[in-house]
Parts: structure tokens; sequence; C-alpha cells
């Protein structure tokens, strides 16, 4: 007999129609579907065509309606600000009901857009519900986005209304949000009609007459409004992949698949049940703060999480433990590079005995590839399967994961196990032929794609199919470049661009990592491949140590270099590394591999919108330096 995981795999493979439409009888709909998968117009694939239904009835609604009112649906947990708030899910329908209310009251309707430009507080959850509720495309544009960037979103979008708050709260400052909201409306064509500005008590907003709001005002004065149904192929949101000064590239997510799968993934990929609690530590400005601290475990009627802090610093590298025994957390998902951050400052764990941790089961993580020594430091430290899995913006879910709640498959380091039923991933060459198991290719995934994932571009179908679908006649492109082994564990070993050529050998910046990463004495570390006029390609490695190492960092260089000549061989052409104090990442905690390359090739280059702490470019531009390889410095007035 197949386990089950096998069984829903081939299932889903073999008829992608039955094995949806099974998924989709758990969910509420006020009109069944006319056809589950829509292939009349490929590759523009629809799910679920002729459906209507309401994203947050199914959310919200009829969980009160089912007796489990009662149920704590939210817990903000904020470390920031020194505070502790839950919403049953009765609460937080009403939250939801009175603030699409005020939303109508606005002028909003089905098919109209709302920008939420909001830190992680309650509100932002709000926001998102009650765009669903009332049928609107909600994009959450992460709080604290430079302007100029908020600016070519609302140009895209061409929202009606704008929700916001008076500011963030970072580790040791305010950062207030309405400057840059207004110089953002002030740069963009496309003006909003409204602007709705929820009031911190920390810093508060100067409103615009005739144009900006108060949220509690509104709230107070709107009447609660009911679930408005939407056709199943309506979007939900909108979110931009990136920053970027060109057409900005706007991930359309529609409503049916959107729910049917997420709902699926809650119990098969993550193993949670009604009741249980949830925590993504991450951000709404995020695809994984729309899956799964908002939708996915709301939808599946679990509580969830939503914590306003960091994983150091807020007020230590404890404050996770603290947050998984005060509210009794089942799993946890977040990036690798934030246990790498506490692992840092903590390399022993010796913050997590201060905590109970009994009833947690299960860490997952994503966002960027997870080293084994940091699955290994957790699996050690938490004593529960840590479990890497693999998606993107675009997808919306896992590609491919350890699904425990199918059938748990031993770990391999640097894999996220196999792929997730639904998904049909291959390795190909540049000629979309497929290699043989265990060899270097793209990874794509074979058309139509499940449910859930970006059914294509706003306003940019054209765009949708030269990103995603051109290169690889009848295959999405995921842009990551690995492989599949033997026993169909899938290997993503680093973006296609991150695949570097050393004196004609292929070689993965990723693998190299991994070797760096099991120093004893690394918290984290970057590889990339700078320009060499022998070689074409070198690559130089970038290692950040753990606190309170003390040995000298020539000595410790020598090691790593050491390490990947031993482990890789000498075709690697590993010959420079240095230590630096911490990498430059966007918010969401990727490295900006990118830039530091441009840095290196001495080729132009700006400061990202989306980089954490922009000091950490200057401090990359001095370790280059330091091996010879002096970059071009930022533009004037960047």
């Amino acid at each position: 007999m197949p386990d089950p995981y096998a069984k829903a795999y081939q299932a889903s493979l073999a008829d992608p129609s039955a094995f949806w439409r099974a998924a989709a009888e758990d969910c509420h709909w006020y009109r069944k579907w006319d056809r589950v998968l829509d292939d009349s117009n490929k590759p523009f694939y629809r799910w679920f065509a002729g459906g209507r239904l309401n994203t947050c009835y199914n959310a919200l609604d009829l969980h009160v309606e089912k007796g489990n009112g009662d149920r704590t649906a939210l817990i903000y947990d904020s470390p920031v600000t020194d505070s502790i708030r839950s919403y049953t899910y009765r609460e937080l329908t009403e939250e939801v009901a009175r603030f699409a209310g005020a939303l109508a009251a606005q002028g909003v309707v089905k098919g109209d857009r709302v920008v939420i430009y909001m830190p992680m507080i309650p509100e932002a959850a709000i926001a998102m519900l009650a765009c669903a509720r009332v049928g609107a495309v909600h994009s959450v544009v992460f709080g604290g986005f430079a302007a100029r960037e908020l600016a070519v979103r609302i140009n895209d979008a061409k929202p009606k209304v704008i929700v916001s708050a008076s500011c963030g709260i970072e580790v040791k400052r305010i950062v207030p949000y309405k400057p840059l909201l207004d110089e953002a409306i002030e740069i963009a064509e496309s003006k909003p009609e409204r602007c709705i500005v929820y009031q911190r008590p920390m810093e508060r907003a100067t409103l615009v007459e005739g144009r900006d709001l108060d949220w509690e005002a509104v709230v107070a004065e709107a009447s609660p409004h009911p679930c408005v149904p939407v056709e199943a192929t309506d979007p939900l949101y909108i979110l931009y992949t990136s920053g970027t000064t060109g057409i900005p590239k706007g991930v359309v997510r529609d409503n049916g698949g959107h729910m049917v799968a997420l709902k699926w993934t809650m119990k098969a990929i993550y193993n949670m049940d009604e009741g249980d609690v949830w925590w993504t530590a991450s951000d709404v400005g995020w695809v994984v703060g729309h899956s799964y601290i908002v939708y996915g475990p709301l939808l599946k009627g679990c509580t969830t999480v939503l914590f306003e802090g960091k994983p150091v610093g807020t007020p230590d590298a404890g404050v996770f433990w603290r947050v998984i025994s005060e509210h009794k957390v089942k799993a946890m998902f977040t990036a690798p590079t934030a246990y790498r951050a506490i692992k840092r400052e903590d390399p022993e764990g010796k913050l997590i005995r201060d905590y109970d941790l009994s009833p947690f089961q299960a860490l997952f993580l994503a966002g960027e590839r997870s080293d084994p020594d940091t699955i290994q430091w957790s699996e050690k430290n938490l004593k529960v399967p840590v479990i890497d899995h693999w998606w993107q913006t675009e997808t919306g879910w896992a590609i491919a994961a350890n699904c425990l709640g199918l059938h748990p498959f031993p770990v391999k380091y640097g894999s996220p196990t196999k792929s997730v039923p639904g998904w049909d991933v291959r390795v190909v060459d540049a000629s979309s032929n497929p290699v043989p198991a265990g060899e270097i290719g793209a990874l794509v995934v074979r058309l139509p794609l499940p449910p859930g994932t970006l059914p294509t571009l706003w306003n940019n179908d054209q765009g949708f199919v030269k990103a995603y679908l051109s290169e690889f006649p009848g295959y999405y492109k995921t842009a990551d470049a690995g492989f599949i082994d033997e026993d169909g564990y899938v290997y993503v070993m680093a973006r296609t661009d991150d695949i570097i050529n050393v004196a004609g050998h292929r070689l993965s910046t990723g693998a190299m990592e991994e070797v760096l990463a099991d120093h004893p004495d690394v918290a984290e570390c970057a590889v990339l491949g700078v320009e060499d006029s022998l070689k074409g390609q070198a690559p130089v490695g970038f290692v950040v140590l753990n606190a309170g190492v003390t040995r000298d960092e020539e000595e410790i260089v020598a090691e790593v270099i050491h390490m990947v000549r031993e482990r890789i061989g000498p075709v690697a052409a590993f010959k420079q590394a240095t230590v630096v104090k911490r990498l430059p990442k966007t918010r969401s905690g990727k490295i900006l591999r990118g830039t530091i390359q441009k840095i290196a090739d001495n080729k132009e280059w700006n400061v990202p919108a989306t980089i954490d702490e922009p000091a950490t470019l200057t401090e990359m531009e001095e370790a280059l330096t330091r091996l010879g390889l002096a970059g071009a410095r930022i533009p004037e007035g960047k």
C-alpha cells in the first residue's frame, strides 16, 4: 500500500480536477463551480471557474456559525510595546465587519483596490480581511517602505483608499509612516480618494483635511458590513515582488484557488488542526504573512499569533521561546535568518532552558536556503522536527516540503524533501531537456500550476508569460537551480543566476555556503561569484562569526577555505573569504547577493528599497576592498 503522501501526490498529478474538487468540498461556497480547472485559455489557467464564495466568510463567519465563536482567533504579541491582546473568532469577525463598513462608507465596492501600508498590528490583518469581506482587492506594502517605491505601487494598483498607521516600531526607534505616505501620494500620478490612518499613541500623525480620516472615528460611525459573494476567479490581492523602477511585478492571487489550497496545506503540510496555535514570525508585507499569518490559519480555524518584534533584541535572543511557551504554540514558521541570528547570540541555546516548550511540535523554515548547520542546531536544542520547505511569492504556498500531515520522511540536510502534491517539479537544461537524477539544472514546474498560485500579473498578462512561461515552454520557471536525487528529494541550490561558471565548471554557491556554515565559529555566511579575468568567475566567501568568538579571524578564514577545498574539491577554486560583522539583507531576511556582486564587479548599483540596514552595504564595500575587490561607489544622491 502506498503511503498517504504517495497516494495524494499520484492522485494530484493523475487527475488534478478530482484531487482539488475533494479539497474544495471542505470550504463554503455560495455557488459551486462549473469547472474545477478551466484550461480553455492556455497558458492562463483558472481554478473553480463559475464558483462564488467569500474568503472572509470562510476565515471568520463560518467558524462562528459552527459554534466556535469563543475560540481564540488571533493573538497580538508585541514586545516592542510590551503588550499582548487576543481576539476570539466572534470578536475578530465583528471588528472586520465594522471596518468593512467603514471602507464601504468611503465608496469601496467589489473590484476596487485598497493599498494597506501598516506595521505588524492587528489592524493590518483586520484591514486585509475587511477588503476580502467587501470584495475589494488589497495590496499590502511593507510598512516603512520608501516613498518612491510606495508611489510605484500606488500608480500600478490605483487604489481608491489607502489604509495606514501613524508609525511602526523598530527595536530602538519609532518610524513615522505618515510623512512617507504623504510623499508617496505627492509623487504618484494616481491619487487615492481617501486615506484611513490608525493613530498609535507613541507617534500621532497629522491628517490632511479632506483626504485623511481617523481609523477610530470612521469605525465608530460605521455599520457592520455583510460578506459580498465574489467569483472564484476574482482577485483577492495584489502583492508586488520587488522595488523596481520599471513596471512592477504585481502578483495576483485569486479567491477560490487560494482559499482551497491554503486550507488544505494547513493540515497536509503543517499538521495543524482546528483550535491549534500556529505562529508565523514574518510580516504581513510579505507573501508568508498573507498566506500563513492571516489567511491559512484562519481558514483552518486555528489560533494565529501576530508578532511585532525581532528574534533578538526584543528584549533578547529568548523572545521566540517566550512566545512559544506563553501561547502554547504547536508549530511555527519563520526564515532561517531568524534562527541564525538567535544562534549567533546564544550559540549553546542556553535561553531555551528557561521556558517550557512541551506544546511545541515542529519548526518550519523558508524564505532562503536553510543551511544544515542551522537545522541541526535547531533540532538539537528544540528537540522537534525542523522542516525546510521551498516556495515563492508567486506560488503562494510550498512547492516542496516534508508534509507532516500526510507522511513525514527522513530529513536529508540541504533538501526541502519532496514535491508537495499538486506540484510536478522537473529539472531541465537550457533547452528544456530533462537532466539525470543528481545533476544540477533549472528547477521548473510542469503546467498547469496548482490552485493558489499566480494566474497572472496585475494588468500585465504579457509580462506574466515573458517572466515565467516563455523560457521553458510548458513549464513555470522558478528561477531556482538545483537537482532531484534518486529518492525524489528536491535540492534548491541557488537562484539560477547564483550558479557560477568557474573555468567551465558549473558550481553552486549554495553548496559552498553549506560548507562554510558547518564551521563551528560561523553564525551565517554568503558565497557569490565575482568576475575573474582568467576563470570567468571566482567564488568569494563572507562569514559572520558567532557572538563571543575571540579566535584569530585569519585562522578561521584559512580553515573555511580548506574545508571547501576538502569537501568540494580544488575545482571550486575557493581561495578568498573574509569576516564581516553582518550581511546586507532585505527586511524579510534575504541576503542581497546581487547587490554585493555588483559592488565587487565595479558595476553601477543603488541602495535597494527592501534593505533592512543600509549601513551594511558600506561595511560590505570595505570588506571587498580588503580583498582587493573595491567596488563602484554608491551613486550620488542614493
